[in-house]
């Protein structure tokens, strides 16, 4: 019995790893199942007769080393006492090294390199200083040397971590229940994916997202010991939950919180889901759906246009291959008042335009299609960026004054100031913001290098902004960058960003704004020739493009070099 909690407990587990920050282009289907990539089982030594102090930690620390990942090899190693009290579900420490144990009756060594990460499968950065020396108490039992006192954590060297953990999302909603909010977590690669993809989202969001994130789960959900997946890929989430009756409203939302989150096992293509035994029927009575399902929900933006725009004579324009046509909106028309423009961000349904003057003083707004006024929205600015519109319509700003950055948005006609700490008041160079409008990301320049910072903005059931969390620095290739001159969306968790070399060079990076090192780089690729920003958006099939002199230069293996015509400048996607 003992065994099998051990078992179960750690493959509920997710964690991270510090994986390579440097390499060519690699394309990796998002959905590719983790237990379809190849693997080598590592079976752990079980403890031998005569170990000493020192054998009997290194082979516990070897025996979590097991593939699959599992911990009941491990647990031999501690006294029969430890065996009924260790935890090694609470959390996941991944390290690069470690030192030499010392000592006799206690044990000690230090973790290189260690990481945590969370019992949901968040990752939650450098393991603190004082945790990296771990020290372990032996006591003879039976005439053997056993492990007293361990620490409640899976503990794993990266250098097999990769192979055994994958990175997947769980789909939350915003607050306003209108689109889905996606949340990085590592989980266990293996045929029980289905199953922890589930338990997963029924833990809900973590405490710290309140305001960012919500879920329709009813609180204190549980599914049963496992979703069983058909032949025909059927999964079977059997839910047991507090009272029968779930609002139409509420059904939908789970079913699109199942969906999103359960199409990252191949396995799976439909979902049947049941409440305490009681199929749930959804809209048209249905009590299965498919887990393509929703796509209004979805949060890279739903029906988002997939053209580029750009600036040509101050005109708005647009494109689908190699031309550049005006807009028939006011913004594309020669005769239209205002200032002449330097940037321009354009809405996620292609309607509206918000463009930057080129003094960077002045934000006018004007229709994309259609005739209707072009209006002044911010005037006397300091210093504006590009601004970033999100799928609520909610469009940001960013003001770079003497004092710092100043961040608003407007919406509904009203401009409201937002504090983010960490970008407001400080050398603010990018800002992006996610189209779910859950992140803000923001480039921040100081003495010892440019930083990419994120922060999580909270709302209201309305959509009203409340505020936002305080911006946390996440990793670039190693935090060796120390130049920043661009980012860009490749996914609704990760941007890119393009750092300038000696020569007139660039390098692109991919990074996860989890702050987690990337299981992968989904691009990585170093150009030649001034490179004058980064042309990418959140959608999975959007072409990836690096800006240079009468070109965009395809990132990915299956993005095109497209020609920029002379004079057309600030070429972007929507958003």
């Amino acid at each position: 019995m003992r065994r099998l909690a051990l078992l179960v407990a750690v493959l509920l587990l997710s964690g991270c790893v510090g994986l390579p920050t440097a390499g060519p282009v690699v394309e990796v289907d998002p959905d590719l199942e983790a237990s379809s990539l190849p693997t080598v089982a590592i079976a752990p030594r079980v403890p031998a007769a005569g170990d000493s102090p020192a054998e009997i930690v290194e082979g516990f620390l070897d025996a979590m080393r097991a593939m699959p990942v599992q911990s009941t090899v491990a647990a031999d190693y501690l006294t029969a006492e430890e065996q009924q009290r260790w935890r090694p579900g609470r959390e996941v420490i991944t390290y690069a090294d470690r030192g030499a144990p010392q000592g006799a009756e206690t044990v000690s060594l230090e973790l290189v390199g260690a990481q945590r990460i969370d019992s949901r499968g968040t990752w939650r950065g450098a393991l603190p200083p004082e945790r990296r020396r771990l020290s372990f108490p032996l006591v003879l039992e039976d005439g053997e040397w056993r492990i007293a006192d361990a620490p409640d954590a899976l503990i794993i060297p990266t250098s097999g971590f990769e192979a055994a953990f994958r990175q997947v999302s769980l789909y939350f909603f915003d607050p306003t229940g209108q689109v889905l909010v996606p949340e990085p977590v590592f989980v266990p690669r293996g045929d029980a994916l289905a199953s922890t993809l589930v338990r997963r989202l029924l833990q809900g969001p973590r405490p710290a997202l309140s305001g960012v994130a919500r879920t329709f789960v009813p609180a204190g959900s549980s599914v049963g010991l496992s979703v069983p997946v058909s032949a025909d890929g059927v999964a079977e989430v059997a839910l047991e939950a507090d009272g029968d009756d779930l609002p139409a409203g509420e059904r939908d939302r789970i079913a699109a919180q199942l969906a999103w989150t359960m199409r990252q096992d191949p396995r799976v293509s439909s979902v049947r889901l049941t409440v305490n035994d009681e199929p749930v029927q959804l809209g048209g009575g249905r009590t299965r759906f498919s887990v393509r399902s929703s796509p209004e929900v979805d949060p890279a933006g739903y029906q988002a246009s997939p053209y580029l725009f750009g600036l040509r004579d101050g005109l708005l324009v647009g494109t689908t291959r190699d031309t550049y046509e005006p807009v028939r909106g006011t913004l594309g028309q020669r005769d239209r008042r205002g200032p002449q423009l330097a940037e321009v961000a354009v809405d996620l349904p292609a309607a509206r335009g918000a463009g930057v003057s080129t003094d960077r003083r002045r934000l006018v707004l004007g229709p994309v299609r259609g005739d209707g006024p072009v209006t002044t929205v911010v005037r006397g600015a300091t210093d504006l960026l590009r601004p970033a519109w999100d799928a609520a319509g909610r469009l940001w700003i960013a003001d770079r004054r003497a004092d710092g950055a100043a961040v608003s948005y407007l919406h509904a006609g009203r401009r409201l100031p937002v504090r983010v700490p960490g970008v407001t008041g400080h050398d603010v160079r990018h800002l992006l913001v996610s189209r779910d409008g859950s992140r803000l990301v923001a480039v921040v320049r100081r003495p010892e290098g440019d930083r990419v910072v994120v922060s999580r903005i909270r709302a209201d059931q309305q959509g009203v902004v409340l505020g936002a969390t305080r911006a946390v620095p996440v990793s670039v290739a190693g935090d060796s960058v120390t130049r920043i001159a661009d980012i860009a969306w490749l996914s609704p968790t990760a941007v890119l960003v393009l750092e300038p070399l000696d020569g007139g060079a660039a390098r692109v990076h991919t990074v996860s704004l989890d702050g987690a090192p990337s299981g992968f780089e989904e691009v990585a690729r170093v150009l030649s020739g001034p490179v004058r920003s980064l042309v990418s958006n959140p959608t999975p099939d959007s072409e990836r493009f690096a800006l240079r002199r009468g070109e965009l230069h395809g990132l990915t293996d299956d993005s095109r070099d497209l020609v920029v015509p002379a004079g057309v400048s600030a070429v972007a996607y929507v958003g």
